[in-house]
């Protein structure tokens, strides 16, 4: 059984979340401070974390920060705070997620889902696929519904960040280092510029992304969607290599 370990100092919170978890099969344990929840992801080693950030006695920023010195448990914020560089920070340094309170359950669920599965070991050599998308990363080939889509150096290596994370917020920041390199650093209108372009190559419609969907001040999100025939039906016989 997968197990989540919830941290929140407000009690309605967690019950929600154990209540809500329990009924979709998650084993679930509570902390309700900084000090209490690096102990039990110690000792439970939970399958994922979920972390609010406004904890009596430290930061949550902080728990992440001790977290990733010993652990590479998947971790999703879960906060009231909405400022874009904040986010951008966080997932920049360890988080593998962000939600904003309030927020929708079954959202919760499947990034849930996608975390986990996201830090499972991959099998060798099999292309991701979404939606009408399917990129080999060993052989460097892009295709759309099964024609070779014909990308610059730099859409590719946007592409492969992209899918590496696949379901996952990629900041500018990161998308800026891994296709740039580390001297540029706050030019994200190269991103939106190349991201643009890219669109238009791989999306049925570029000015409604299906795939490559914009966090408003944070990055970009490749979405994970049912494999596509090129006949436009969905396919669920296909096996796609979830990056």
């Amino acid at each position: 059984m997968t197990a989540v370990l919830v941290i929140d100092d407000e009690p309605q919170i967690r019950r929600f979340l154990h209540v809500s978890l329990e009924k979709q099969g998650y084993s679930v344990h509570e902390a309700a401070n900084a000090s209490d929840s690096l102990q039990m992801a110690a000792e439970q080693k939970p399958d994922i974390i979920l972390l609010d950030l406004g904890l009596p006695d430290r930061d949550g920023a902080d728990v992440l920060a001790e977290l990733r010195t010993w652990s590479s448990v998947p971790v999703i914020i879960l906060s009231v705070r909405n400022a874009e560089e904040e986010i951008a920070k966080l997932l920049e340094t360890g988080a593998d997620d962000y939600l904003v309170k309030p927020f929708n359950t079954g959202e919760l669920i499947a990034r849930i889902k996608v975390s986990i599965r996201n830090r499972l070991p991959q099998e060798p050599h099999i292309p991701f696929i979404s939606g009408r998308l399917a990129v080999d990363l060993l052989d460097r080939e892009v295709a759309v519904d099964g024609e070779e889509v014909r990308l610059t150096p730099t859409e590719y290596e946007l592409v492969r960040v992209l899918v590496q994370n696949a379901g996952h917020v990629v900041t500018h920041g990161l998308l800026l280092r891994e296709v740039w390199g580390s001297q540029v650093q706050k030019e994200t209108n190269y991103v939106h510029v190349y991201i643009t372009g890219l669109r238009k190559k791989i999306e049925r419609n570029p000015q409604m992304p299906e795939l490559i969907l914009t966090q408003p001040g944070v990055g970009y999100r490749l979405m994970i969607l049912p494999a596509v025939t090129p006949s436009g039906e969905a396919d669920g016989s296909r096996k796609t290599h979830q990056a």
